[in-house]
């Protein structure tokens, strides 16, 4: 038996501008680094044996916050891959959400940042940001697993969302109603190449 632990970075920068991130390398705002202290402390108690996070600071920085919290867990192998980065908002980069719902319309941006195989112009629609987070989940993350170590995956809400639409066998059509939290730990159990989600 083994645990995983997702958590989408604390809030960052760019999160607290109400601006579209996707592959900008934004740093955590204050508020980020407290819910990353936060998360730490609800799982300090984890032993972790190795963490997974994207190739962007602000994953990173909430991971590394998480591990100085925990009581258990030192040394630990870090893996950082772009394949985790969260997906690319193409020419919404940097733009303010509300802004750009204004100019385009609330629904189409809402199909945008929340259907399966629809992208942002010149981005990555959630299908072909799994279409690199799931072979890298199923080749590095679960192989750790399997040898019942315990792993913190430290990303993004796309990435993740991703990786819980498979875990959990969620349908292209629920995944629109799937939001995840920034700094919210969620946490299965793995056993016999079943995932279990504890509360």
């Amino acid at each position: 038996m083994a645990i995983l632990v997702l958590i989408r970075h604390g809030q960052s920068l760019w999160n607290a501008e109400n601006r579209f991130t996707g592959w900008t390398d934004i740093d955590l705002s204050k508020k980020g680094e407290k819910e990353a202290k936060a998360a730490g402390e609800k799982l300090e108690n984890v032993s972790f044996d190795v963490v997974h996070t994207s190739a962007l600071m602000r994953a990173q920085r909430t991971a590394e916050i998480i591990i100085k919290n925990n009581k258990i867990s030192e040394n630990i192998p870090t893996y950082k891959d772009e394949r985790l980065n969260e997906r690319h908002y193409g020419s919404l980069q940097g733009l303010n959400k509300t802004e750009t719902a204004e100019k385009y319309g609330p629904e189409q941006v809402h199909i945008w940042r929340r259907s399966f195989d629809i992208a942002p112009p010149d981005g990555e629609s959630l299908k072909m940001t799994a279409e690199r987070t799931l072979p890298y989940f199923k080749e590095d993350v679960l192989k750790h697993l399997n040898e019942g170590k315990n792993v913190l995956i430290s990303a993004h809400g796309n990435s993740l969302r991703s990786i819980v639409m498979h875990i959990e066998n969620i349908s292209k059509e629920d995944i629109v109603k799937l939001e995840i939290q920034t700094g919210v730990p969620r946490t299965y159990e793995y056993k016999d190449n079943i995932f279990t989600k504890l509360e």
